[in-house]
């Protein structure tokens, strides 16, 4: 379901600073390579995902569910002098495809790539997050949250895709196992009082969640 109407999105492409050229590279080869291309966040959301990275300027940034790596270079380009940016990706094989990418990085020696499970991960990580970025299995957005949310320090913030899950969470009653636990996380988060949240209509929908307690 495109949220965005096309002619706005190329509007938007046109009208925005281009991206770098290893970016540029990796998304083409994720498109012409990746079955499930259309997972990368692509150039309107890298181009937010920078800003916000660059305005925060973040220390310690954590993304569960790198792909082949876009969202990570991304976010890395924000990152203080000495900061380090944590992403954990299951698959094998997306995982040495982004690391061949961050490899050729100017910011390589700060980004740190683990392969694996990240709810078995995450506890060896002991960090005080400034930025976490969820885009992985989507039943597990919940687990996720509540498994990093300690380690985010107050004014920090959690950012999480696919909120909208193409649209099926408009639904009053959504269908699938994928819908209804993204349904249940954006509802979730509304019952708390230490997150203040933003839904922002971008791609297939990005919440924006600041921890204030």
């Amino acid at each position: 379901m495109d949220i965005l109407h096309p002619l706005a999105q190329l509007y938007a492409e046109k009208h925005s600073s281009p991206q770098d050229s290893l970016l540029q590279e990796l998304e083409e080869y994720t498109r012409s390579h990746h079955p499930a291309s259309h997972m990368i966040s692509g150039f309107l959301q890298g181009r937010f995902l920078q800003l916000f990275s660059a305005l925060l300027q973040p220390k310690a940034v954590l993304e569960i569910g790198t792909m082949t790596g876009y969202s990570a270079l991304c976010l890395a380009t924000g990152l203080a002098p000495t900061g380090e940016l944590h992403t954990i990706e299951v698959r094998e094989q997306d995982a040495a495809i982004a690391q061949s990418f961050f490899d050729r990085s100017a910011l390589a020696a700060q980004i740190h790539l683990h392969c694996g499970d990240a709810r078995q991960i995450l506890p060896g990580i002991q960090k005080n997050w400034d930025l976490v970025f969820i885009d992985a299995d989507k039943i597990s957005y919940l687990d996720y949250f509540n498994m990093v949310f300690p380690a985010v320090r107050v004014g920090g913030y959690i950012l999480a895709d696919n909120i909208f899950f193409h649209g099926q969470v408009f639904d009053k009653e959504p269908h699938g196992k994928n819908a209804k636990a993204i349904a249940a996380f954006n509802e979730a988060l509304l019952k708390r009082v230490d997150v203040e949240v933003t839904v922002v209509p971008l791609r297939d929908g990005l919440s924006v969640i600041k921890k204030v307690k």
